[in-house]
């Protein structure tokens, strides 16, 4: 089992910036992704930022130039840095683990609110 932790969400004027933070403990030896995802009410769940052991970055569309996604390996934490933030961002942002063979671990949850 893994588990995840994030922090960092809050409110903030559009245009600010934003770091969440994603603390994880656990069996995490087996980990080959590392992710954010987020979900605005009404909507599904979409991937925001991917990075793999090898340091593969990848991002949605509306992330691109604005966020950066990092590792912090020493710590096993995973990190995401949002710059230029709208309200279309706000969401409940989550850390995402998956490990071999296909396993899933999910944080429970940061709330990011851009105020217009």
């Amino acid at each position: 089992q893994v588990q995840l932790v994030e922090s960092g969400g809050g409110l903030v004027q559009a245009g600010g910036s934003l770091r969440l933070s994603c603390a994880a403990s656990g069996n995490i030896f087996s980990i080959n992704l590392r992710a954010w995802y987020r979900q605005a009410p009404g909507k599904q769940r979409e991937l925001v930022a991917s990075i793999s052991n090898g340091g593969t970055q990848r991002y949605a569309d509306s992330a691109k130039g604005r966020f950066t996604i990092s590792t912090d390996n020493g710590k096993d934490a995973v990190y995401l840095q949002m710059n230029g933030l709208t309200p279309e961002d706000t969401a409940v942002y989550y850390c995402n683990y998956k490990s071999i063979p296909n396993n899933d671990y999910w944080g429970q949850g940061t709330q990011v609110t851009v105020s217009s």
